[in-house]
């Protein structure tokens, strides 16, 4: 298949920012070892008429070639720093605006930063269950990194590499079935 795409977002709204570097780790593994292409956007890309939109339709072009890359996402890794225990609020207004109905069976990746291991249940309690009520395919492993897995703004902890990895194969092992599935069905 060509022009199969890992797209990852980030609900950062600062540069630079460990959350959009941990996405684009996250999203260069999997393209790798799938040989898929890949693109990272943040909520910094999708410009000023997000915070005004209501509807989709309300998008300037800019964001709604990005919505649209989400939208048509082979896989979708999604993270968001830790604020106040939750997801950014410009994170969740974004997805608002996407049709329920959009990221129905699409593989995701989720994927959170925070300031240390009391939020680390933000990918089980917040962010697993956005995408339940989307009906995606929510990978079985999440991943949380923390400050001190990173040096520099680089993920540096060979735990989190470790449960990233896990995640890329869960990724492969999906879109492989999926890939098997379709040559089948086309025969």
């Amino acid at each position: 298949m060509s022009n199969r795409t890992v797209v990852g977002f980030s609900g950062n709204i600062t540069r630079p920012s460990k959350t959009r570097g941990f996405v684009d780790h996250v999203v260069k593994s999997i393209a790798a070892r799938s040989a898929l292409s890949a693109n990272v956007f943040d909520i910094e890309d999708l410009g000023p008429s997000l915070a005004t939109a209501r509807w989709q339709r309300d998008l300037d072009s800019d964001a709604a070639d990005i919505l649209r890359a989400i939208v048509d996402a082979d896989v979708l890794v999604v993270g968001s720093p830790t604020y106040k225990g939750s997801y950014t609020g410009l994170f969740k207004h974004f997805f608002d605006l996407i049709d329920p109905a959009a990221l129905r069976g699409k593989p995701v990746v989720l994927t959170a930063t925070g300031g240390g291991d009391r939020h680390s249940l933000i990918v089980e309690h917040q962010l697993r269950p956005l995408f339940g009520f989307f009906e995606a395919f929510v990978l079985p492993t999440a991943i949380y990194a923390s400050d001190r897995d990173f040096i520099d703004g680089t993920l540096s902890s060979e735990a989190i590499q470790a449960r990233t990895a896990q995640a890329v194969e869960e990724a492969a092992l999906l879109l492989g079935a999926r890939s098997a599935t379709a040559a089948i069905a086309a025969e």
